[in-house]
């Protein structure tokens, strides 16, 4: 389901103007903190109302629209594939991981009708700041030190979902800086067979230009994702040999896109 209607020349035509940069920069230094907070402390008051989670994401998804805003970052999505997400279920979504822009990026492009929840790794959840926040919106925690007990939290997560929902993997693990993408990791694949979903691929691309790794202030431009055709696992093969199959079918537009950037 990759969907190139908005051409790839977007990605490097779109720069703002140095000063409307400085302008929303010192509204996001000013007025960022307070919004944060409030993300972060509002499940303390409202976690046990009826449809938090919901109301929450959506809240999410806008706050990451306005970071993208104020960072003069314009997220591309062509109309078949934001169509494909809208009307996505079951699934399990998995995505290349190149920058830390990555996550407000997808939540920027997500259609309001898609629900999420990330995987993040233990250690953020045991964060005193955000551990609220986290825990009541959602997060499913992994635990890297037990790869066990990580896939069973991971199935009984994605169980107990309605289906709209769908649990967001990086199968890298990590940010990568290589020209192609890093091995994946096979927990999105073993989960999916353990609970039946398919896994919906999503490519990132360009978001490692804009905000490479040890810098902390992203440049002006544009972040490109494609949604790639449902991706179905076979009983038949070994879950290394499905891993294989996800990673060749992603590099291969990864790499593509890529080239016409």
């Amino acid at each position: 389901m990759t969907d190139t209607s908005n051409g790839s020349g977007g990605q490097a035509e779109f720069s703002a103007p140095a000063l409307i940069r400085i302008v929303k920069w010192t509204g996001l230094v000013l007025f960022g903190p307070f919004y944060f907070l409030f993300i972060a402390f509002i499940p303390v008051l409202c976690q046990s109302r009826r449809g938090f989670r919901g109301w929450y994401w959506r809240t999410i998804k806008r706050a990451c629209s306005r970071l993208m805003w104020l960072l003069s970052t314009r997220v591309e999505m062509g109309a078949a594939a934001h169509d494909a997400l809208r009307h996505d279920e079951n699934s399990i979504i998995v995505i290349n991981h190149r920058s830390h822009l990555d996550g407000f990026a997808l939540m920027d492009a997500l259609p309001a009708e898609k629900w999420i929840t990330f995987g993040a790794k233990k250690e953020l959840c045991d964060a005193a700041l955000l551990r609220r926040g986290f825990k009541s919106a959602g997060l499913v925690e992994i635990d890297r030190k037990s790869g066990k007990l990580a896939l069973q939290t991971l199935s009984d997560a994605v169980k107990a979902m309605p289906t709209r929902r769908s649990l967001v993997l990086f199968p890298e693990g990590t940010r990568v800086g290589t020209e192609t993408l890093g091995e994946f990791k096979p927990g999105a694949v073993l989960v999916a067979r353990e609970t039946g979903r398919t896994i919906r691929p999503i490519v990132i691309l360009n978001s490692d230009r804009l905000l490479p790794g040890g810098k902390r202030l992203p440049k002006s431009g544009s972040i490109r994702i494609e949604v790639l055709e449902p991706f179905l696992c076979d009983p038949n093969a070994s879950a290394d040999a499905d891993v294989a199959r996800l990673r060749s079918a992603m590099i291969e537009v990864f790499e593509g896109r890529q080239q016409a950037l």
